[in-house]
């Protein structure tokens, strides 16, 4: 297992989500696209009339705290301290990364290609690994759960054992639970925190269909709270960001409601996929995760008829799939599963005779 900075140091990754990059690579596909390359809920958090002051004055430092302590309580923190609010998950990664001096930073993968990017920048020799046993031996161990984009989880006693021994040794755990407000509740770690050697992200806009926004969450020791706010200094988080995470995280009707709802229309797409003979080895209820031969045919065919999916350079026969936003977009992918499905039936009979 080799460690290597230079190759985690280039431009930042293709994470799907695209629409200039689909549009030039099938520049006659039928408008408007329908974006399935991401795992952003496609039904976000009702919009609201913001109050001007959102927009006028820099954020108050006790409407911050307000949402933090909104926040502690959605994620199970012990408290407001426990919680950093922060523009998006994506600026706290090489900070979180910093918190140990530079040494070996280990990523359980395959996974969000960020955290590696990220732990290069704050000077650590970075390998991305496939065994949970690897990571005993890191001094920063990077874990994404549920992870993306296979949907696998870690369970909660091992990643407190591996805490433990990070932690003996002077290291860190750095838990991704950006999917986690659609993955198993008894899994997550963020009530786990208050005596140091972990920290946890936790994303805003995935779950609440708000990506643009930018508002994510690190949760942590009290210790790390501050350093973290520190670093990011006064009014990092945006006036409606505040607004919107405030209103949106303590309304559990709405989100008990949404993952009902996820979880049934996961299901629908599971169904859809099967009768094309399409593989669902994975993924959470906001995204499939698709493993097959024919993956490459796949999604050009479905791109050449405006349908993006994310594909992978780490695996060219993975597909990952998220979730049609309305019922036209849901009978546009099973027409273009239908011819796709066809045409590969054809050229199967071809190829055989």
């Amino acid at each position: 297992m080799a460690l290597e900075n230079r190759s985690w140091m280039a431009a930042v990754s293709d994470h799907g989500g695209s629409l200039a990059r689909a549009a030039a690579l099938f520049p006659h596909a039928p408008l408007p696209w329908i974006d399935l390359s991401t795992g952003i809920n496609p039904h976000s958090y009702p919009l609201f009339d913001l109050p001007a002051t959102a927009l006028r004055r820099l954020p108050e430092a006790a409407r911050v705290r307000e949402l933090t302590g909104v926040a502690a309580l959605a994620y199970g923190a012990p408290s407001a301290e426990h919680v950093t609010a922060a523009p998006g998950t994506q600026i706290l990664l090489p900070r979180v990364a910093s918190l140990v001096k530079p040494g070996r930073a280990f990523v359980l993968g395959p996974t969000y290609a960020e955290h590696a990017r990220a732990a290069a920048i704050a000077g650590h020799a970075v390998a991305e690994v496939d065994n949970f046993e690897a990571l005993y031996a890191a001094d920063l161990a990077i874990v994404v759960n549920p992870n993306n984009p296979d949907g696998r989880i870690i369970g909660r006693e091992k990643l407190l054992d591996l805490a433990r021994v990070l932690k003996g040794k002077g290291g860190l755990l750095a838990v991704d639970e950006a999917f986690m407000d659609v993955g198993p509740m008894d899994e997550r770690l963020d009530g786990d925190i208050a005596d140091g050697g972990i920290v946890v992200l936790r994303s805003f806009g995935k779950f609440y269909g708000l990506a643009g926004l930018r508002l994510g969450f690190a949760v942590a020791a009290v210790s790390i709270t501050q350093k973290l706010e520190a670093e990011l200094g006064p009014w990092a988080v945006a006036g409606p960001a505040l607004e919107y995470g405030i209103k949106a995280l303590g309304d559990t009707e709405w989100r008990d409601a949404m993952r009902s709802r996820l979880a049934g229309e996961a299901a629908r797409l599971d169904e859809l996929l099967g009768r094309f003979g399409i593989p669902v080895v994975g993924g959470t209820s906001l995204f499939r995760f698709i493993v097959s031969n024919d993956a490459a045919s796949l999604f050009a065919e479905l791109g050449s008829r405006g349908i993006l999916l994310r594909k992978f350079a780490w695996n060219s026969s993975a597909l990952r799939i998220g979730l049609p936003a309305a019922e036209s977009e849901w009978q546009r992918l099973e027409i273009a599963l239908s011819t796709w499905a066809a045409m590969r039936g054809a050229n199967h009979k071809e190829t055989s005779s």
